[in-house]
Order: structure tokens, then C-alpha cells, then sequence
């Protein structure tokens, strides 16, 4: 009996010596990159830098898109999943250092968006008016058809990464 009490007792210590130690999932902190206006209504969708705690782009997902509702009362709700694949959605590619990335939009803006590391933050950078700039937001003035939408046209806002200078352009796709 006694013996038995001894195994049970060094079986249940080896047990909780090399269980394995319970891994804290890492919360990647949000920093803002850009958002979207839409001639719609006043709700945008905002587009977030994930940055893990070792100061690079979270792995899993380097950046995410949600709406804030604004013509409501400012609540964040995710993208459905046709805004994800024909609209609002993106592909990220992120760079091996885990320090940049590129975002491709499903909706194609004829531009090519990159996530860069400036310092502690992370800025989106894009050519506006043949000067690659910070990208700051879009406005997609569009009309709907029935089941189609028209864009009318595309403002690009953001800051000149040379001069600091604010940029503009507007365009029809």
C-alpha cells in the first residue's frame, strides 16, 4: 500500500515537472495606417498595423480592416466576408523581417500600398500625384445601379514622405 502511495506520488510530480508550461497568447498592439470614406454614409473602414511585443508586424496577421460605424454610433464591427473578398479585403505580404509588408486590396486602387516600420510606428506609404507619401485616407465617391456600382471617382489623401507636405489626388478609375 505504501508503495503504491509512492509511485502515485512520484508520477503526479514527474507529471507536473515536464508538463508543459501554459503559453500566454501574445496581443499584438493596433497602430492606425489609413481608412476609407465612402460617399455612402460616414462609416469608414479603418486599416490597423498589428505589432507584436518585440516591436515588428504580428506574424499571424501584420494588418487587419474593421468598419466604425459613425453613422451609427461609432461601433467597430468586423468585415462580412463579401466585403473581405470583393471590396474591403486584402492579401498581406509580409516581408521576412517582419519590419514591412505589402498590402494588395481586393478592389484594385491601381496603386501599390506598402507598410514600412518609421521609427517605433508603422506607416502605409503609396504614390499620390507621382510622390510617394504616407497614406493617410481614400474617399470613393460611388453610385449605385441596381446591383452595380459605379465609381465616379477616387481622392488619395497623405503627406509627402520627402517634403512632409500634404498630397492630393483625385482620379476616375
Amino acid at each position: 500500500m505504501l508503495k503504491t502511495v509512492h509511485m502515485i506520488a512520484v508520477c503526479m510530480a514527474l507529471t507536473l515537472l515536464y508538463a508543459p508550461l501554459p503559453v500566454q497568447a501574445e496581443t499584438p498592439v493596433r497602430q492606425h495606417l489609413f481608412h476609407i470614406e465612402r460617399s455612402k454614409n460616414a462609416n469608414i473602414v479603418q486599416y490597423d498595423a498589428q505589432v507584436g511585443a518585440d516591436g515588428k508586424l504580428f506574424k499571424k496577421e501584420p494588418v487587419v480592416g474593421y468598419w466604425i460605424r459613425l453613422a451609427e454610433e461609432g461601433q467597430v464591427k468586423e468585415l462580412s466576408w463579401v466585403q473581405r473578398t470583393f471590396a474591403f479585403g486584402f492579401d498581406t505580404k509580409l516581408d521576412k523581417s517582419r519590419e514591412s509588408a505589402e498590402l494588395h486590396m481586393k478592389a484594385d486602387v491601381g496603386r501599390k500600398i506598402n507598410i514600412i516600420r518609421n521609427g517605433d510606428e508603422y506607416r502605409a506609404t503609396i504614390m499620390i500625384d507621382g510622390a510617394l507619401s504616407y497614406f493617410e485616407k481614400m474617399y470613393i465617391d460611388a453610385s449605385r445601379n441596381g446591383m452595380s456600382l459605379k465609381v465616379r471617382f477616387v481622392e488619395l489623401h497623405g503627406e509627402d514622405m520627402q517634403t512632409g507636405e500634404v498630397r492630393y489626388e483625385k482620379f476616375v478609375p
